[in-house]
């Protein structure tokens, strides 16, 4: 699926005074939740498990996952020498657990699962955009690019596999809409607030939910620019089975960067 490995990457182009601050302590969030994408593997290899054409898929989508994490943690350890990734991604681990026994999808159906997979690729592809858009160290804005150019063909695979389920599962739009709405409320549920925290904080630090997931959204949303969160639309729209383009693009894309400006206005007064 991937054409890109490890040693694809320029390391050697680096520049640590480009180094933003504030996207590190992200990336480094960004690279535990990257390299849990063998839990993720796991647990739709259960769900898929009477679909082989799925599993093969996911089998290799896990793989690209982990690389993306080991990418960016790589990354970190050029900007902050002293920070240890195996370390962290342990204590990210011990803290923070998928629900690998499950054997049926949490949203109710195997098209249920797509259309929230579909949703999660969507967030992936526009931020690592975002990320890729903003950051002038060079190292940085290339694996970016790589990783966001594979979770756009991610969002294409999980959507033909959607379409698939579809037949057999008779999901509404409105079903379908439900599902996209409640896993985006789920992008500030514990996973990346939990990798902030591992991340970031030192071994005697209390984990507080609202906080990390404020001080990860604080240093995300001022990065998107209307056209990461117009594509974005246009691909939720496209999985919900409504027209991607035109009007309601056009107001969903509105809405969208109010509420970005709005939180980021909001987060940055509480200096977290």
């Amino acid at each position: 699926m991937g054409n890109w490995t490890l040693d694809s990457i320029a390391w050697d182009r680096f520049d640590g005074s480009k180094v933003d601050p504030e996207i590190l302590r992200n990336i480094k969030a960004a690279a535990m939740v990257e390299r849990n994408g063998a839990d993720y593997g796991t647990y739709l290899g259960r769900v898929f498990v009477d679909d082989p054409m799925v599993v093969e898929d996911v089998d290799r989508w896990a793989v690209e996952e982990i690389q993306h994490g080991m990418a960016l943690g790589r990354w970190v350890q050029l900007a902050d020498p002293a920070w240890n990734f195996d370390a962290a991604f342990e204590r990210f681990r011990r803290g923070y657990r998928l629900p690998l026994e499950a054997t049926a999808s949490v949203r109710g159906s195997q098209a249920g699962e797509m259309m929230a997979r579909c949703i999660v690729e969507t967030g992936t592809s526009s931020y690592y955009s975002a990320l890729r858009d903003a950051t002038d160290e060079p190292v940085l804005k290339q694996i970016c690019a790589r990783i966001a150019a594979d979770e756009f063909r991610h969002y294409k695979l999980f959507y033909d596999h959607l379409r698939r389920c579809l037949k057999r599962d008779r999901l509404s739009r409105w079903s379908r809409l439900r599902i996209g709405w409640s896993r985006l409320a789920e992008s500030e549920d514990d996973e990346l607030a939990y990798a902030y925290f591992a991340a970031n904080e030192p071994a005697d630090a209390v984990y507080d939910r609202k906080r990390y997931r404020e001080a990860y959204a604080r240093r995300a949303y001022p990065l998107y620019r209307r056209t990461h969160v117009q594509r974005a639309m246009a691909m939720v729209l496209k999985a919900v089975g409504l027209e991607p383009q035109g009007r309601l693009n056009t107001l969903m894309t509105r809405a969208g960067l109010w509420f970005l400006r709005r939180r980021s206005s909001q987060l940055a007064a509480s200096g977290l």
